[in-house]
Order: C-alpha cells, then structure tokens, then sequence
C-alpha cells in the first residue's frame, strides 16, 4: 500500500471538494475543460486530499506573487491512478500539474516532461538526497517533490523518564532507559514495557514499508537492486524480517491484520509504549488521548547500515501534453519557494530540508528533528522504480509479511517471494 493512500486514511481533510478562495476548484471525473490553444495565466492542478491541503495556501501565494490563478482538481487517492493513466494514454489532459505518488513515477516517466531548469544547485542541496535521487529519471528530473514523510520512533516520553522504570530497565539489561537507537535496544525496551495490559511496540504486518526501512537499515536495497535483479531471498532481507517477526513477542496479538490506523490507534490509547511511524502522526494525536503531552520522538532506528527510512514523498509534474507549459512551470517554482507553506496545513509537511528546520524547534514540532535525520540517513532510500511496484506490494510482499508473522518460515518464504517477483516482472 502507498504511503499517500494510508496517511490519506488517517487525515481528515473535510469533504471530496473543497472550494479554494482565489478560484473555482473543479472536482470529480469531469473537472476542468483540458487546456488548448494559447497559454494560459490559470494553472489546472490535479491533486487529492491530502496534497489540496498541503498546496493551499502555496496557490494564495502565488497568486499574490505572480497574478497566477489556481484550480484544484480533486479526487481520491484511489481514482487518481485510473484517471491519470486515462488521460495521459489519451494525449488530451485536463491539468497542467499533476501531484504523483512517488510510486507513479515510473508510470507516467514517458507521458511528462523534464524540468531540469528547477533543479538548480542550490535547489538541490536543500532537497533531501533520496529525493533528488528519485526526481531524476532517465537522466532528467521529471518532478519537484512539494512534501516527504518517513517513519520516526514515538515513545512514551512519561514511561521513559519515571524513576522507577529507569532503575529497573538499568538493572535488567545493564544500560539506561532511554529512545532507542539501534535494533537489540528496540527488542530490549519493547520487552521491557510488555506488561500490565501494555505492550512494548506493534507489529503491523499489513502493510509493508516498516520492514523495508529494516532492510535498508540492513545495509541492502529493498527487493530489487540496481539492475533490477530480484534480491528478496538475501542475507539483509531476512535478517530485517527476522528481526520484525521477533517483536511480535512484545506486540499486541494479531499482527497479521495491524495496519497504519491501527497502529495508531493502539498507540494513542495508550496500549503501546512505542509504535515507528509516520512522522506527521506526532502532531496529530488528540487532545483527550491519554498519551496527549506524553509523547516524544526519536530518529528511525539504526541496524548495520545506520539509521534508515523509506520516505514518502509526492511530486509536482508537468504532462506533455499541456499547452500551458510555463505557467505550470511557475507554479511548481512557486511550490519550491513557499515549501514551508505546506507545514501550516492539516498534514503538515513540506519537502526542502530549510522548511522542516525552520519550524524544528518551534514548540510542538519535536517531531521534525528526528525526521530530518531519517530523511538524511545515508541507508534512505526510496522504493524500486518500476511500474509494478503497486503490484508487488499488494500480491507479493503484504502476503509475505502476513504468513511471517503468523509463524511462517523466513527463508521459505522469501525464496517464494523471489519466484513470484520474477514472474511479475516478465
């Protein structure tokens, strides 16, 4: 499952359509007229909740700065696929920016146009590496990223600093109680909290990037390397998997099933001293859960390799079929400037480094230190480019996760998972 399409599921952003101020916002299948003839000074944006909400007030801005008007073009997250692939299979679009999923990149390389010229030195070096990285594809930069994410560690900040737990975690395991860094002090901990109705962590095995993020960690790529050779059945995988079905000890029952919104639940009701989890999540616990003013935040753990994440990041492009080319331009420039903009909103992210520290030490933003660091980590990497990384997600690795948990044999397993990469890559 993407990243977008969890945290759209975890954000509540209000209805389907949301009228934006400075212009009339099309939604649904129908949307704007496409754009033709000469160019034109209104930019049609496609996005979907989450990323109308981050470019909001981006489009305000811009509207002051440059005289540019923006229509939003809102769909789900589940339609934007569909509808993007219709249109630009068509050579007829209907917006003259699209916001893409990291994952689509690979997708639509060939239907979007290269915007080298954003891609300045400087813009570079204040977009995280991993990000620059996947921007680029076949030798130009076909998206500017508009906001990333990553998993972070959230912990019980209360448990943590109580004298009593101190001294017996010291007495017990022979170093202090503190937010975990590598893999033994994650197992450790999470062991440790595992009583009285809590427990230490979750483990959630519906979903796939947390395991990924210990397989960087690992000091390997995640499923594919370079080449895009299959390399799921290596020593790095199963070490990562390994150690993922082992916290199951120290996790609530029922793993198999534990997705995003139920790790999150579980941790902002108190039932898990600590969960890895988007770093977004931290801002958004609620006022009346009993973890409310209790939670701190630590960069990713470390295996091997250092500290690793898998980031989730959304790209502004520009379609080639567009006749609006340099007001599209404009606009995704104008997105680059305003970044910080996007951390005023109902998700609250943004994608240059500069942004996240400007509010890093801002209360209530403890959150954004540890991602930095994530983001940063020289293991990051994000998800193998190819078009069926959807697929293998969801009929490959999820399964995967689900019977290891379960009980199922690691290396068995992931010998199968191998064949069955494979085949999907035919």
């Amino acid at each position: 499952m993407s990243t977008r399409k969890t945290i759209s599921r975890l954000v509540t952003l209000g209805g389907l359509c949301t009228a934006v101020a400075l212009a009339a916002t099309g939604c649904g299948a129908g949307g704007p007229a496409p754009t033709s003839g000469s160019a034109s000074s209104t930019v049609n944006v496609l996005v979907e909740a989450g990323g109308h909400a981050e470019l909001t007030g981006v489009a305000e801005q811009c509207k002051k700065d440059t005289g540019l008007n923006v229509n939003f073009v809102e769909l789900p997250y589940d339609g934007m696929f569909n509808r993007l692939s219709s249109e630009f299979s068509s050579g007829n679009v209907s917006f003259d920016v699209a916001a893409l999923d990291s994952v689509w990149l690979p997708s639509f390389k060939d239907a979007v146009q290269p915007i080298d010229e954003l891609f300045t030195d400087e813009a570079k070096k204040d977009i995280f590496p991993a990000l620059v990285k996947e921007a680029n594809v076949d030798g130009h930069f076909i998206g500017m990223p508009a906001w990333t994410n990553a998993e972070i560690i959230l912990y019980r900040k209360d448990l943590f600093e109580d004298a009593k737990n101190k001294a017996d975690f010291k007495a017990k395991y022979g170093y202090e109680l503190a937010a975990p860094t590598t893999w033994k002090q994650y197992q450790d901990i999470s062991e440790f909290f595992t009583k009285d109705g809590m427990y230490g962590t979750d483990v959630k095995g519906a979903v796939e990037t947390e395991w990924l993020a210990h397989v960087l960690q690992a000091g390997s790529p995640m499923v594919l390397d370079a080449n895009n050779n299959v390399i799921i059945d290596n020593a790095a995988h199963k070490e990562a998997l390994d150690f993922y079905v082992s916290l199951t000890k120290s996790a609530p029952p029922g793993a198999a099933q534990v997705d995003w919104a139920a790790a999150q639940n579980l941790f902002n009701q108190g039932k898990t001293a600590m969960t890895r989890f988007w770093a977004h999540a931290y801002r958004q616990i609620p006022k009346d859960s009993p973890v409310a003013g209790k939670v701190g935040a630590a960069a990713m753990i470390g295996g091997s390799a250092g500290v690793a994440g898998v980031p989730g990041p959304w790209y502004l492009s520009v379609p080639k079929a567009t006749k609006n080319a340099d007001a599209a331009k404009k606009f995704i420039k104008c997105a680059y400037d305003n970044n910080s903009m996007g951390v005023e909103s109902s998700l609250g992210l943004a994608s240059r480094i500069s942004a996240f520290e400007k509010y890093q030490n801002q209360p209530g933003y403890e959150s954004f230190k540890p991602l930095i660091e994530t983001l940063n980590g020289k293991a990051t990497a994000t998800r193998p480019a190819t078009a069926k990384w959807q697929q293998i997600v969801d009929t490959v690795l999820v399964p995967l996760l689900q019977k290891a948990v379960a009980g199922g044999d690691s290396a068995t397993l992931l010998a199968d998972a191998k064949k069955q990469i494979q085949d999907l890559l035919k």
